[in-house]
């Protein structure tokens, strides 16, 4: 590698470390038991609550640990920058993909903000994901509460460094 190369070259972006995290956070709310057993609409809004629901699970994990404060960032970031994309790809216009990611992010917010509160025992896990998540018939959202709990306590337990790269067993 030459000098110029070297000097002129840009920093790797940090992001691309948690990519593995951001993906195994997709396919975990992909997972076909969300919508069969737990009865999550299989729709657009259902995939995006449980994205949502599987994001804010990991989030927590990492919020817990002072040192992957920064890492918790950088994954919503990837969670932006992912759902910036599929906006596009919708037909959503440059003007106001902006105000679309603004709602997302809002979204985001108020249910990572409930699901703290339910997955501490603070409030309601269920009464959370009967507000957040889109059900489809009249199991209530107590097999996902029970699912969703069952998620943070394996991650809980699990290594940071497993976690982090995406490694997360299910």
């Amino acid at each position: 590698m030459n000098l110029l190369t070297r000097l002129f070259r840009s920093p790797p972006d940090p992001r691309e470390a948690l990519r593995p995290l951001w993906h195994r956070v997709v396919e975990i709310s992909r997972e076909p038991e969300w919508y069969a057993q737990c009865g999550v609409a299989d729709t657009v809004a259902g995939r995006f609550d449980m994205i949502t629901a599987v994001l804010a699970v990991a989030l927590l994990r990492l919020e817990r640990d002072e040192d992957c404060r920064p890492q918790a960032s950088l994954l919503t970031e990837l969670f932006v920058e992912d759902m910036d994309g599929q906006l596009r790809e919708g037909g959503v216009g440059d003007i106001v993909v902006g105000k679309h990611i603004g709602r997302l992010m809002a979204s985001l917010g108020g249910r990572l903000g409930a699901y703290r509160a339910g997955l501490a025992g603070e409030a309601s896990l269920e009464e959370a994901l009967r507000r957040n998540v889109t059900l489809l018939d009249d199991r209530g959202p107590d097999p996902l509460a029970q699912r969703l709990r069952a998620l943070a306590g394996q991650l809980d337990t699990a290594d940071i460094g497993e976690v982090l790269a995406g490694r997360i067993e299910r």
